[in-house]
């Protein structure tokens, strides 16, 4: 079964900064049989949560500073495989399991040459370590439930290429896709095609031929005879699908005027960042990139200005309303995600910690320590945990016996903290001091305080300022001192 996933296939291959949704859905939609994305490096996937997206009808998986690096919807869950570059086994196996649920395949990215891949030990780098290709995919292997493949490029000869693709399959992998160049070739050069067909000959799992787009493939029918002088069981395509998707279509390939509206339609249904748009626009249009259309495209800095440029502001206009009525429409029934849940005695909300939308000076953890000062309460206790594959951090803060904690994970232990004091201060429906938020005696009596006491506290900060540390705990004791100061000194009282 697990064979029949890549035997006798076309497949649009993996290409950064092309093989986004928008793309992988349009290849799709033309005929080809399996898309990758682009290649996504693992330690930037293994920062990210797993988000679902009800507005859009997709999964995205978003990094601490809120990009989303992979999105992906159920149109294409059982044909999309996740490429990552990665050099580390146990980090692979992380990204792996984060998002095999949500794809066809794993496929662990071996054949990049560029620098941005290959400095970290990454990409056609690994070619040099086999021990460590090998512990790679053994790792993902056993330790998913879904396929496992790589993508390769030829070594210097022969006999070192089939001898490197067969411990390969010994690995356990479903399929394995062959670049036909070495590490130093660039497209400019011939593709090796009786190298791609020594390795088919030699193993039992598919081999999909790669390399072909500039040599071999113009039409569809040319990628039969790419494949059958590669002796490969699949084909899988880069530039030749870049400068025109719908050259997996059966009946012809469509024109790339046609191709670039159709892909627009995608890229605003499904929210694609803008440059990431106009730049796959721009390979389409190859060397008319230069005219006056290309250099119009080229000045468009939003998807909205994207659709003037090709005349379909009224699909941008009706897509972005209907995204508009479906927010509208899940805000009024509640998003039941925000809700606190009960995760065995800790009470959990998948929130985020986000220092814009708090005025200076005003943080949730202060909020919450001047409620617990007022039911006269022992002083919120924080304990902080650190993820080692991410550093990525998470906190539970423990108040009036109760304990309290984001679902999701912060960049730092400052914001952890933050969070969990954000998910008790909305279970208890207290005031959190966001901006817009209505007024807090909280706000109003530091006011008060400053003005009163402003010579006091500006010269103690400024005298401590030279001694505390960049630990975010300290930081938040030098707070809570600060406040005892102004309440002893000034006379004023928290109660």
């Amino acid at each position: 079964r697990i064979l029949n996933i890549f035997a006798h296939k076309t497949v649009l291959a993996p290409m950064v900064r092309v093989g986004t949704l928008p793309m992988r859905l349009l290849a799709l939609d033309y005929g080809a049989d399996i898309v990758y994305c682009e290649e996504l490096i693992d330690i930037k996937m293994a920062q990210c949560e797993r988000v679902v997206n009800d507005v859009l009808g997709t999964v995205d998986f978003v990094a601490p500073d809120e990009r989303v690096m992979f999105r992906t919807c159920s149109e294409e869950k059982g044909r999309v495989v996740f490429q990552m570059g990665t050099a580390d086994p146990e980090r692979a196996l992380v990204v792996a399991k984060l998002v095999e649920n949500d794809v066809a395949a794993v496929d662990v990215n071996m054949g990049c040459p560029k620098e941005y891949s290959t400095k970290g030990g990454m990409g056609s780098a690994l070619l040099s370590d086999p021990e460590k290709i090998e512990s790679i995919l053994s790792t993902l292997v056993k330790g998913i439930s879904k396929p496992v493949t790589c993508k390769i490029r030829i070594l210097p000869t022969l006999e070192d290429t089939v001898n490197l693709v067969k411990r390969i399959e010994r690995t356990g992998v479903a399929a394995i896709a062959v670049h036909g160049r070495m590490r130093e070739e660039r497209p400019r050069h011939p593709v090796h095609c009786d190298y791609i067909q020594a390795v088919a000959e030699s193993v039992s799992i598919p081999v999909i031929a790669n390399g072909g787009s500039s040599d071999m493939v113009k039409t569809f029918e040319d990628m039969e005879k790419f494949r059958a002088a590669a002796g490969a069981s699949s084909v899988m395509l880069a530039r030749a699908a870049m400068w025109n998707p719908s050259i997996f279509r059966q009946q012809g390939a469509l024109s790339v005027e046609e191709v670039m509206e159709d892909y627009i339609r995608y890229a605003v249904r499904y929210d694609n960042n803008p440059f990431n748009t106009k730049y796959c626009l721009c390979q389409m249009l190859r060397d008319r990139v230069e005219s006056p259309f290309g250099k119009r495209l080229h000045a468009a800095q939003t998807n909205e200005e994207i659709c003037e440029v090709f005349g379909m502001t009224d699909f941008y206009n009706k897509t972005k309303a209907e995204l508009e009525a479906r927010k509208a429409a899940l805000q009024t029934n509640g998003d039941q995600s925000e809700q606190p849940k009960l995760e065995d005695d800790v009470i959990t909300m998948p929130v985020r910690f986000e220092r814009r939308d708090y005025p200076p000076q005003i943080t949730p953890k202060m909020y919450l320590l001047e409620w617990s000062r007022k039911e006269k309460l022992d002083q919120p206790v924080y304990e902080t945990e650190q993820r080692t594959q991410d550093r990525a951090f998470q906190s539970t803060v423990i108040i009036d016996n109760k304990k309290y904690r984001s679902a999701l994970w912060e960049k730092s232990k400052k914001f952890a903290e933050q969070a969990a004091a954000i998910v008790c201060l909305r279970t208890l429906g207290l005031p959190e001091g966001r901006i817009g938020e209505e007024h807090s005696g909280l706000v109003n009596k530091r006011k008060r305080d400053d003005r009163k006491c402003a010579a006091l506290d500006d010269n103690e900060s400024a005298a401590r300022k030279r001694h505390i540390s960049e630990d975010p705990q300290e930081e938040e004791e030098e707070m809570i001192r600060r406040t005892k100061v102004v309440n002893g000194v000034c006379g004023q009282t928290t109660r």
